[in-house]
């Protein structure tokens, strides 16, 4: 068997858990493989809004398994909230949410270590959630970091206390910015008991036997390609690889167990925080997408920046991704404009290019436009592709010759059911 990958092809916010919910019954399990708390997956059905950080989106489906892989980093007290909230609304989850003991933690001080340092930038600040996600890889990567299966050590408050006292000497070097260390840390051991009210598992080892005793796993990414540690635009980025690549690495597995690549596009494009956004509406339309959208982040709240659709872009983070079907979200928030456009190229030093150059940030990139006809009229009840206005047909069909991948799936609004499956 192969895993099949769902993942954003843009700046994230893509709508990746309402196609990951959907697709669930199709899989056995669904891994996340990367990210932490910054995501904000955003499912509606039943009447009833669901917005998931940590917990990979399948958890709504009874049947499935629901595992977080190593490529995450966890908030203990962020994942002990979430889990709470699944309680409330009486989804029971304890048999069937796996934690790989190879997951990094995020301490109460790397939260301290984000806001500090993105406050110090000033100007050239990130953009950063300020939810630790930086400084825990950082630890990972510096090879400092605890990890989920060291609660399970004798050891673990020793090796909790020599990484608190390095981040406390690393803050000297910042301007003091507020923060209750004694409250987190009190609010973070005790949220540590429900994490190990969970079943670890080593993920690495979990995976391969489910996919050699034939069960179908779907990875579940978080954020977006184009904020890919690697490939994104750079330093305006995450710090995982949002790409394919990252389920290797996030859970263990070879790249021939990779499968379909299903990657999800907004039909405009929007961005939290700062960096390159080369087909940014900084006017009235913009606004107007804002708010058609509801356009704010399910994390932080901050409202998003809005564009039209970016192909350079899309072309850029299918080839990486090695996409090969794509899902289009909100479609139905263009509904009201009488028309909408597309960047097919790019113009910069000079000349027109469909490729994107090494440094997006510093490039003054000039967006070619091509104007579509808007459809100007709601899209409910429409369950099949023929059943769309033919200006909605027009402007899809354009767009997977421009990007070489068919639409598979159109959602058409937040709900569950408005999905439009296409063969």
């Amino acid at each position: 068997m192969q895993i099949d990958v769902i993942l954003g092809l843009q700046w994230g916010d893509e709508g990746k858990g309402k196609i990951v919910d959907y697709l669930a019954d199709q899989y056995d399990i669904v891994a996340r493989f990367q990210g932490g708390p910054n995501a904000g997956h955003t499912l509606k059905f039943g009447g009833q809004k669901y917005v998931l950080h940590t917990v990979p989106s399948g958890i709504f489906r009874p049947q499935l398994i629901n595992l977080i892989g190593n490529g995450v980093v966890l908030d203990p007290v962020v994942f002990q909230r979430e889990l709470r909230s699944l309680e409330k609304s009486g989804v029971e989850f304890h048999r069937r949410l796996l934690v790989s003991r190879k997951a990094h933690l995020i301490l109460p001080t790397h939260r301290w270590l984000d806001a500090a340092s993105e406050a110090h930038k000033g100007h050239s600040k990130i953009g950063s959630t300020l939810k630790g996600i930086g400084p825990t890889y950082m630890d990972k990567t510096g090879r400092n970091g605890l990890r989920v299966g060291d609660v399970e050590q004798p050891g673990f408050r020793e090796q909790y206390e020599a990484l608190k006292a390095k981040h406390l000497e690393l803050l000297k070097i910042y301007p003091p910015v507020d923060f209750d260390l004694a409250g987190a840390e009190a609010d973070w051991f005790q949220s540590l008991d429900t994490l190990r009210s969970l079943t670890f598992v080593d993920s690495e080892y979990y995976i391969h036997e489910a996919l050699a005793s034939g069960k179908r796993v779907l990875a579940e990414g978080a954020q977006g390609a184009m904020l890919d540690i690697d490939f994104g635009t750079y330093p305006f980025v995450t710090s995982s690889n949002t790409i394919t690549a990252g389920v290797c690495t996030g859970l263990g597995v070879a790249p021939q167990r990779i499968g379909r690549v299903i990657g999800i596009t907004k039909a405009y494009c929007t961005r939290v925080g700062s960096g390159a956004f080369p087909t940014e509406l900084d006017n009235e339309t913009g606004e107007i997408l804002r708010q058609e959208g509801q356009e704010f982040g399910a994390t932080t709240g901050r409202a998003r920046r809005c564009g039209w659709i970016d192909l350079p872009q899309l072309r850029y983070t299918i080839q990486l991704t090695g996409t090969t079907e794509l899902c289009v979200t909100k479609i139905d928030v263009l509904n009201i404009f009488a028309s909408i456009a597309a960047a097919t190229h790019y113009r910069y030093d000079g000349q027109t290019h469909s490729a994107l150059p090494y440094d997006l940030n510093r490039v003054a990139v000039e967006p070619v436009f091509k104007t579509y006809e808007g459809w100007q009229c709601s899209l409910d009840g429409i369950h099949t592709f023929d059943g769309l206005p033919q200006q909605v047909k027009t402007y899809l069909e354009d767009l997977e010759t421009y990007l070489g991948v068919p639409f598979r799936m159109i959602s058409t609004g937040p709900e569950r059911e408005k999905l439009i499956i296409r063969d």
